[in-house]
């Protein structure tokens, strides 16, 4: 799946917690909260990463921003492997790639006004006049829908969709060229969410950023994203374009997060009877299942799954999966209903098949 010319390529990565248990603390065990990532993101695209939480997206997105150190694995910004940089080189690094924290408020230092939170990572990164300064600032609180003349307030005087706001002025503010979306609008009202997702998409067509999304849902991801990666115990299961994710998912914990999509129609709600729904919860990453890590919540699983890890490999042109039974028309196993005008994406089994025996 790597390829030359990328803004970002990512391989191999993993990151392991150390987490102590029994009697004083004794027994030492890695957890494994992502484990061997690869994917890439082209100049001007958006991947969205979507999962339960606790799948490894947001510790993903922090070792891309290097706020944590990748136990393994390579990250490549531009054809250079940032996590050999240290120093001042990194620091230099940082001015182009940029992060949005989940949290408004606690990402903000409370004690600081947002002319100050805006100003710096100007401050830190380059050497300006006051007045050049002041300038940026005001115009950066325009850029993102703030009124200039909330400069002097603090973060607590804010909603939080201001908050947010204040924090995609600080991710822009150094123009960098890529910014880590990480989880942006999940603490946010529906109303809210909506306004900020189209000011990530307005500010990118407008400063040409590429985005790493990271979201739980997948109707956010779609709005947003080119691409969307679904991870699930520290693995990437499935990688494609957002429309042959929702029209012909391969994976089946992505079709489970697709079945778990509500229905807002109520002549559609029907249709749930034929949706595969995901039982059970997410196992223990410092034990994780042998051969497929989702084989124990699979309803297609069989004995090959609990034995053999599948590989993360492209089944079709652009789409890859890691499942040994991929999801797909041509080979029978399921056979897609459409005609839903809500976009929902139904499956119902071949009578016959081995795995649904």
């Amino acid at each position: 799946m790597t390829g030359k010319g990328h803004l970002l390529e990512v391989r191999g990565l993993k990151k392991s917690f150390e987490v102590k248990s029994g009697f004083l603390k004794r027994n030492k065990n890695d957890l494994k909260a992502v484990n061997d990532v690869s994917f890439f993101i082209d100049a001007g695209e958006t991947l969205g990463i979507v999962g339960e939480s606790g799948c490894g997206k947001s510790t993903t997105g922090n070792m891309i921003v290097q706020l944590l150190e990748p136990t393994a694995g390579e990250i490549y910004f531009e054809g250079e492997d940032i996590t050999k940089l240290k120093g001042e080189a990194l620091r230099k690094k940082r001015s182009d790639i940029q992060i949005i924290f989940q949290d408004p408020y606690s990402s903000l230092n409370p004690r600081m006004r947002v002319f100050d939170l805006i100003a710096e990572p100007i401050r830190t990164h380059q050497t300006i006049s006051k007045k050049v300064l002041e300038e940026r600032v005001l115009e950066l609180m325009k850029v993102v829908g703030l009124n200039p003349s909330y400069a002097n307030r603090y973060p607590h005087e804010f909603s939080g969709g201001q908050r947010q706001r204040i924090g995609i002025a600080r991710a822009i503010a150094l123009n960098p060229k890529l910014i880590v979306c990480d989880e942006p609008v999940s603490a946010l009202d529906v109303s809210i969410q909506s306004q900020i997702l189209n000011l990530l998409v307005k500010l990118q067509k407008e400063l040409q950023i590429t985005y790493l999304f990271i979201a739980h849902g997948l109707p956010v991801v779609k709005h947003i994203s080119d691409r969307i990666a679904v991870m699930y115990l520290g693995k990437i299961v499935e990688l494609t374009t957002k429309e042959n994710l929702f029209k012909k998912p391969m994976h089946p914990y992505t079709k489970g997060l697709l079945a778990a999509i509500p229905v807002p129609d109520p002549t559609q709600r029907d249709l749930k009877e034929h949706r595969v729904l995901i039982k059970g919860d997410i196992p223990n990453a410092v034990h994780p299942p042998s051969g497929c890590v989702f084989h124990p919540r699979c309803p297609y699983a069989t004995e090959l799954c609990a034995q053999e890890e599948p590989l993360f490999e492209e089944k079709e042109s652009g789409h890859f999966a890691a499942c040994h039974y991929p999801l797909r028309e041509d080979k029978g196993i399921v056979y897609l209903r459409e005609g839903n005008h809500h976009g929902e994406v139904h499956f119902e089994s071949k009578k016959g098949d081995a795995r649904f025996n």
